[in-house]
């Protein structure tokens, strides 16, 4: 079932998990469709999934960024509707730190809000719909710019790594979290099968949506490996460009700098 990647991050635009589409906005359409279906149930699923292991991965992801406790500090989480990776930033910084979350969707967006709200977190988050290939926040502005398992589903991915450098100040940090290809042999063919035979399963029953699951599971196939993304980062102009391998490679923690 395993699929070979693409190789380069422009043919993006036109896969649709395995299928191809005729382009960006075919395939933005079909990406918010997904993503409006699943909203309610996205970190349970997330929790599902990976066996509780995202939660993991973005604390690791935290971790690297190691943001500081001070007031000044601004971020942007794209991609970040529910709140998920913003809520552990502003901790992080015993919530001195101001985030704006930026999301396509409104469905995810309100998941987070609410959820923002209650962890009496609303007065240092901002939550703002917006397209991460064309962001609608100013030049060199934030210290840093987070995105996690969001940028393979967006088609023009070289845009939105030109747009994180566009919104960096001058120093400013890029980290990106993402699912890669496992480099530990037999560990890609355990995970093969639980992804194409059990996710869109668990998909179906906690959910009732096994389409999604199979196009999120089939979008992981598509997206390029690590030295191919990070190849990418560094065309779009960030410098120091470095990546993680989390869980034999599942996962992957993407870093770069404007410099």
């Amino acid at each position: 079932m395993s699929q070979s990647r693409v190789t380069a991050a422009e043919a993006m635009e036109t896969a649709y998990g395995f299928s191809t589409v005729e382009g960006g906005p075919e395939k933005q359409e079909r990406v918010n469709a997904v993503f409006h279906r699943v909203a309610e149930r996205y970190d349970v699923m997330n929790d599902l999934m990976s066996g509780g292991m995202h939660r993991a991965w973005k604390a690791a992801m935290v971790a690297w960024l190691s943001p500081p406790h001070r007031f000044e500090y601004r971020f942007v989480d794209v991609a970040g509707g529910t709140g998920d990776v913003a809520f552990r930033i502003v901790e992080a910084t015993r919530q001195r730190a101001q985030g704006t979350v930026v999301d396509i969707n409104a469905s995810m967006l309100g998941v987070g809000a609410e959820r923002a709200i209650k962890r009496k977190l609303g007065e240092n988050l901002t939550f703002l719909e917006g397209n991460a290939e064309a962001l609608p926040l100013p030049d060199n502005h934030f210290d840093a710019y987070t995105i996690a398992f969001g940028i393979r589903n967006v088609p023009r991915i070289g845009k939105a790594l030109e747009e994180a450098l566009r919104v960096l100040k001058p120093g400013g940090r890029f980290l990106c979290l993402e699912f890669s290809e496992v480099e530990i042999p037999g560990l890609d063919k355990v995970y093969d099968a639980w992804s194409f035979r059990a996710i869109p399963r668990i998909g179906e029953i906690v959910a009732k949506d096994r389409e999604s699951y199979e196009y999120l599971v089939e979008s992981i196939r598509r997206f390029p490996n690590q030295a191919n993304f990070a190849a990418t980062i560094r065309q779009a102009g960030f410098e120091r460009v470095d990546y993680r391998n989390l869980s034999g490679g599942i996962a992957a923690i993407h870093s770069g700098w404007k410099l």
